[in-house]
């Protein structure tokens, strides 16, 4: 598809949305209003939004990561934040508007590294079975290349030709080592060649190139030619998780080593595609940024309102766990 002016905003309308509710949660869970963890995905949203904006139906499925708790990838599926910003704060949002979580295709996230691996392949036979036309997009980070899941997943999927698209977000880190001590190759999209399918390497910081990328895997996988490896190449700017030390192996990471990433921020990068090409104006671009600010205000002050989620609230999660 062409993208318009109206798509490109919709990048940095949902890039800046995602930004400004990952900061929320950086900035409760420190100030010790939130209890429990958080994995910041700052400086990676163009990796989601890129990929699942336009290139998804909504019948598709959709296996997000760990990082930044799905937010980029929930925002890019139409669903609301209300329930993402209320779980965190142990809140009961109740009816929430809008299609839920399960009404995207996005079933939960693993509780273990290289869980996904076997979860999409299972969404992918359930795909070519519907004979529909549907795909299914997995995320895993670099670390998760190392687990086995990942080789059994992908071999299968090739030799069934299942519709889906494997896309790797390498942060250059798993918790505490960097991806060049742990991978023999600089590129993990080479592991598809060991499968018989096709892979790309992308710009990760360049949510158009992402968006373009996955655009091109899914319309292979729903074709029927099976599926691809796209790798995203980005990096996570703050620690693994909030509160835990953010070091390369014994180290602390260096300023020095982040500063370049810093320079190629995702919404950093379309803003100034946006401004140079005279897409759009500065005050639009404000306008976005202050509505998005508003947006976070409002949901911040509603989960204070809610009421805390009792032992009888978890029966929602029967909703994720059981077909009705």
């Amino acid at each position: 598809m062409k993208l318009e002016k109206e798509h490109l905003i919709k990048f940095y309308s949902l890039m800046v949305r995602s930004r400004k509710l990952d900061t929320l949660l950086i900035e409760a869970l420190n100030s010790g209003r939130m209890a429990g963890f958080y994995h910041a995905g700052q400086g990676e949203e163009g990796v989601g939004v890129g990929a699942c904006t336009f290139n998804m139906r909504d019948d598709d499925y959709l296996y997000p990561h760990h990082r930044g708790h799905a937010i980029s990838f929930n925002l890019a599926r139409g669903i609301s934040p209300k329930g993402w910003v209320c779980r965190h704060f142990d809140k009961n949002p109740g009816e929430v508007e809008g299609p839920r979580p399960e009404e995207r295709g996005i079933f939960g996230i693993s509780g273990t590294i290289g869980g996904g691996f076997v979860l999409s392949l299972g969404w992918g036979l359930t795909a070519k079975k519907n004979k529909k036309g549907q795909v299914t997009l997995s995320f895993f980070g670099d670390g998760a290349s190392g687990r086995g899941t990942l080789h059994e997943a992908m071999n299968l999927a090739s030799v069934w030709k299942l519709p889906i698209v494997w896309v790797c977000e390498n942060n250059q880190f798993g918790q505490f080592v960097p991806i060049k001590d742990a991978f023999a190759r600089e590129d993990i999209a080479d592991l598809a060649a060991g499968y018989n399918m096709p892979s790309a390497v992308v710009d990760g910081q360049d949510v158009i190139a992402v968006h373009e990328a996955i655009e091109a895997a899914v319309q292979r996988a729903r074709s029927g030619d099976g599926p691809s490896l796209i790798e995203c190449k980005t990096c996570r700017m703050r620690a693994h998780a909030e509160g835990v030390p953010d070091v390369n192996h014994t180290q602390m990471r260096s300023e020095e080593d982040k500063a370049p990433w810093r320079k190629r921020d995702p919404i950093i990068l379309l803003k100034e595609k946006l401004l140079a090409q005279g897409i759009v104006k500065e005050e639009e671009l404000t306008r976005i940024e202050q509505e998005a600010e508003k947006e976070v205000a409002d949901l911040d002050q509603f989960q204070a309102q809610c009421p805390v989620m009792l032992p009888k609230d978890a029966s929602i999660l029967d909703d994720f766990l059981y077909a009705k």
